[in-house]
């Protein structure tokens, strides 16, 4: 089995199915990017796509698709899409290991 670029957690993977369900729609995929702005220099973000460019790069979890373009990828390999529910409220997270500094929201990095 080969190492995925990107690591789609569970929780994570359950909620978009779960988002997509109910908006009845099973041809979305989570589309994850970065771009730059934010406190720190560059920010994340989260889009439901319908489509897919071919130089995405794709991860399947539980039939969810996770896609992330080409600039995006060279900033999120090897980072952790997860989704956490906790007294800061229900959100999407990302653990980047090549994030020098992030900020406190967590949405920035550098």
């Amino acid at each position: 089995m080969h190492e995925e670029p990107i690591i789609f957690s569970d929780a994570a993977a359950f909620k978009v199915g779960s988002l997509l369900k109910d908006e009845d729609n099973p041809d979305m995929h989570l589309r994850v990017y970065v771009t730059g702005g934010g406190c720190s220099g560059f920010q994340y973000g989260f889009s439901f796509d319908k489509d897919r460019d071919e130089a995405d790069t794709q991860v399947i979890k539980h039939g969810v698709k996770l896609i992330v373009d080409p600039m995006s990828i060279q900033y999120l390999t090897g980072a952790e899409i997860d989704f956490q529910e906790d007294l800061q409220g229900a959100r999407f997270v990302i653990k980047n290991p090549n994030a020098n500094t992030t900020c406190s929201c967590g949405s920035s990095f550098s």
